[in-house]
């Protein structure tokens, strides 16, 4: 706006003060002319009008000279003076002698200084006297003097008029001249500014000018178009050296074979992913991949089969891992490097490696040829491994210069025990693909007893893996793994075919007995959960009552209005819900509230120390207390000892199981003590 004011002062205001101007000084002249004129006429009319006067008198001023008749020639004299112009008048004799003469003063006015030197104070006009009878006889003199103030009042007055009008209509033509030319130049201009501020420089032909309406074939609509003719031709040039600029940073920012970033590039970009994954306390997998023997393929097809095969690896790694999480570069002759971000541990950075591994060594048609490859990889983690930039490439480097020294195709991590710590876990994932097919598995059950009756009311089903060669493997440590990798919903589904196969057993040989089986989170997160809980407890004939599933806090919080709709179907169904391990997660009421929950379970860390350590006494205590107030049964796990048992019998606790009772037994050891503790109980109280 400020650019416009000035536009308009430096401009439009200059215009209008020169056509104002102009105007002025024209109409000044024309009414000077007009004024000047006006004074001509006006001293031409006072000479008219004395002529007049004195071709009135002028008989009988004549007569009373002939005659000396002083009388008449006083009564011509006064006559005279009914005119207000007429100053003085005089009737004398040739010699001079007056017949008859008078005269009044000037009229005093304040314009006279001004009307005098036009017109003069006064005129004086002298008439011989002579008779018809005898014109060449002159008898006498009629002497007249006018008073110019009169007539020059009014012709000052008529000036005025004149002048003022005169210089009104030339400014108002100038004041219309004005407005025309703002119309057809000025305002035209002025949107043309306005809209060449908008031009963006950076982009100037983005946003052209447009031409003002009516001006599309004057001088104007020329200037527009070679306005945005120049404004093209700008930006082209503009477009030329950007797409130089971003010509010559590739070059050196990018790899021209494969199109990666550079080492250089690279470091940059890992530097800031570094940065990025300090604040979110995230992991990072630096994969560092060499080409095993290029150099002899290079030898034996080529360099140019060579650069295809570069070319082909770069392509792999990012149409196969191309999304955010993932950072590509070359950093030299065979080598390339993928960083990973956001990852959870190195668990799923090996994942991702024999990904990799298995995109590289997929063989490729080149030219008409098979070519079969392989590659190594060098393993560095951030934080764990290194927190600078540079020495966490180097850690990755060297371990990838180091497992070539191993062998080919494969990986390595920079420690040592986490390498084989990966190396077991993958080898456990992959037997425990096997172990289903092979029939590894086998359920235990442990009682659930009803303290108050001793009774034994129900049983808990507990999967065992016995492995070939690692021999028993504790569910702690391969349910996890089965829950990673996807297993656990195959695993588990077995589980409860299982449960209800030797449940629908026991029901047939009398003993009604409530068994309780596991649902991971993974389990409760497939849309097809309840379909097939239900499905399986009606191929087996079991009644819904004597199936309870036992949940942990953790399994439903990702999702909690979905698992709170599953549990709901599967409850209103009949089927009993338990929170397993209770106190270890969040604990919130909230859930509590929402969930179809019958049975709390005091997690075996706080039954543990019960009696021993008063903050796992004082839990323990909660959530019995908390069980009560809600109208839940609440279920002691890990009970070993009598005063653990008569403790919680005292406290409230309906429900228990731990190794006081028993451990988890096959399913014929478990029949055989269930008789035998029913039948210690009916010998107890007989």
């Amino acid at each position: 706006m400020q650019n416009s004011f000035n536009v308009e002062h430096r401009l439009g205001y200059r215009i209008l003060g020169w056509i104002l101007a102009v105007a002025l000084i024209i109409g000044v002249i024309v009414s000077a002319v007009q004024v000047t004129l006006d004074a001509r006429r006006v001293s031409n009319d006072l000479d008219n009008q004395a002529a007049q006067t004195i071709s009135m008198v002028k008989d009988a001023a004549s007569q009373a000279v002939f005659s000396i008749d002083d009388e008449l020639a006083q009564q011509v004299v006064d006559g005279l003076f009914a005119l207000e112009p007429v100053h003085s008048a005089r009737i004398v004799h040739p010699d001079g002698e007056a017949l008859g003469t008078r005269s009044r003063p000037l009229q005093e006015d304040a314009l006279r200084p001004l009307t005098d030197p036009i017109f003069g104070d006064e005129r004086v006009y002298r008439t011989p006297l002579v008779r018809e009878s005898s014109p060449g006889t002159v008898y006498g003199y009629l002497n007249l003097n006018y008073d110019t103030a009169p007539v020059a009042r009014v012709w000052l007055h008529r000036a005025t008029i004149t002048f003022a009008s005169v210089i009104a209509t030339a400014l108002i033509l100038g004041m219309v001249l004005y407005y025309v030319f703002h119309l057809i130049l000025t305002r035209p201009l002025l949107r043309i500014v306005q809209s060449v501020k908008q031009v963006d420089p950076a982009r100037p032909d983005d946003r052209l000018v447009p031409i003002p309406s009516g001006h599309e074939r004057d001088e104007l609509g020329l200037w527009v178009n070679a306005t945005n003719n120049l404004l093209v031709a700008i930006g082209d040039s503009q477009k030329r050296h950007q797409e130089a600029e971003d010509r010559v940073s590739r070059l050196a920012r990018y790899d021209q074979l494969t199109g990666l970033p550079s080492r250089d590039t690279f470091m940059e970009l890992l530097e800031r992913d570094i940065s990025a994954a300090q604040s979110r306390n995230n992991t990072l997998s630096l994969n560092v991949i060499g080409i095993d023997d290029f150099k002899s393929i290079n030898e034996q097809c080529g360099f140019r089969t060579g650069d295809l095969i570069l070319q082909t690896v770069a392509d792999r790694l990012t149409s196969k891992l191309g999304n955010a999480r993932f950072t590509f570069a070359r950093l030299g002759s065979d080598q390339f490097v993928v960083l990973e971000k956001g990852l959870r541990d190195g668990f799923q950075a090996a994942d991702t490696t024999e990904r990799i591994l298995e995109y590289i060594n997929k063989p490729m048609m080149l030219e008409g040829q098979t070519i079969a490859m392989t590659a190594t990889i060098g393993v560095a983690l951030y934080p764990s491994d290194a927190e600078l930039p540079d020495r966490l490439l180097q850690s990755a480097e060297q371990t990838m210069t180091l497992a070539k020294q191993n062998g080919h195709g494969h990986f390595q991590f920079y420690v040592a025990s986490i390498d084989q710590e990966i190396r077991d876990r993958k080898q456990l994932e992959k037997d425990l693909t096997q172990a289903l097919g092979n029939h590894q598995f086998h359920l235990v059950y442990q009682p659930q007893i009803n303290l108050e009756t001793k009774r034994v009311i129900g049983a808990e089903a507990l999967i065992r893996w016995e492995h070939p060669t690692r021999g028993l493997v504790p569910p702690d440590y391969f349910i996890p793994v089965a829950e990673a990798n996807g297993t656990i919903v195959e695993i588990g589904q077995w589980v409860l075919e299982q449960a209800c196969w030797q449940a629908a057993r026991w029901a047939a040989e009398g003993t009604q007995l409530r068994i309780a089986v596991n649902l991971s989170a993974v389990q409760l997160r497939q849309p097809t959960i309840v379909h097939d809980i239900l499905n399986t407890l009606k191929r087996h004939n079991i009644h819904a009552g004597h199936l309870e599933l036992e949940v942990t806090e953790t399994s439903f919080m990702t999702n909690l209005s979905d698992a709170v709709e599953k549990l709901h179907l599967l409850n209103q169904a009949g089927i009993s819900i338990a929170v397993d391990d209770f106190g270890t997660g969040y604990s919130s009421l909230t859930y509590l509230k929402q969930m179809p929950v019958q049975h709390l379970k005091i997690d075996k860390q706080f039954i543990r120390d019960l009696l021993v350590n008063e903050e796992d006494t004082r839990i323990a205590n909660t959530i019995i207390d908390l069980g009560k107030s809600l109208n839940l049964s609440v279920v002691a796990e890990g009970v070993e000892t009598a005063e653990q048992e008569y403790y919680l019998s005292q406290r409230g606790c309906k429900l228990a199981q731990g190794y006081y009772f028993s451990r988890p037994l096959p399913s014929r050891e478990f029949e055989t003590f269930v008789k035998g503790f029913h039948q210690n109980f009916v010998e107890n109280n007989a």
